[in-house]
């Protein structure tokens, strides 16, 4: 489904030159659950985002279904990271503003405009409404972000990376600002949608929570190993 090649990736911090990525290179079929472990500074979530479209190499390629990532024009690439991509991060980044029902809603308002809005409206709140009661959130629809637990923050970020039906789910240290008890109970959803199918690639320091993965991929010195 998703294939890395050669992807590098560095930083300039003042006059030094940080090489994070070298040459990375690794493909993650269609139905796969793949963790990508690494020690802090290893490039983890650079090289998530680099498969995301939401940062870019500094040489390499990402392919997407045997298609280059490089060549897509920017309209492609918005629809590629609204719809076929769903993202899940450590901090959540829920709107506070907005409820648990409208936060799920909003990739989907975002990728249909005012006018298309209103055609699916009913349709986009129904899957909503159903991916929430799938995460245990049925009687949180009307509560705001601060009002939650850890937990249920992520599994409302999760249910919002789900509303477009991603082909490819990326989650970035989900479990990391968790106690150990809760972010088991992250993974074991994360688990059930890829038993039911879902492709996913999820960023992880924790070995106990890669190895809940079907495969592992290691970032050694720059480059992937696994």
């Amino acid at each position: 489904m998703i294939k890395a090649l050669n992807i590098a990736k560095s930083y300039r911090m003042g006059k030094a030159k940080l090489e994070v990525l070298r040459g990375v290179n690794f493909a993650v079929e269609k139905g796969q659950f793949a963790a990508i472990v690494g020690a802090s500074g290893s490039g983890k979530s650079t090289l998530l985002h680099i498969l995301g479209a939401l940062d870019q190499p500094d040489s390499g390629v990402v392919y997407f279904e045997n298609e280059p990532l490089n060549q897509f024009k920017r309209s492609r690439l918005n629809r590629y990271r609204n719809k076929t991509v769903g993202f899940v991060f450590q901090f959540y980044h829920l709107l506070d503003e907005l409820t648990v029902l409208e936060n799920v809603l909003a990739p989907a308002m975002a990728s249909v405009g005012t006018i298309g809005w209103i055609r699916v409206k009913n349709k986009m709140t129904r899957r909503a409404k159903g991916l929430l009661e799938q995460f245990g959130l049925s009687e949180r629809l009307v509560h705001k972000p601060y009002e939650l637990s850890g937990g249920e923050r992520q599994r409302t970020a999760l249910a919002r990376a789900l509303i477009n039906e991603p082909a490819l789910l990326l989650a970035d240290e989900p479990t990391g600002n968790l106690d150990s008890k809760t972010g088991h109970g992250i993974l074991e959803v994360l688990s059930s949608l890829n038993r039911q199918g879902q492709t996913i690639i999820m960023v992880t320091h924790d070995e106990r929570i890669a190895a809940g993965a079907n495969r592992t991929i290691r970032l050694v010195d720059g480059k992937a190993v696994g």
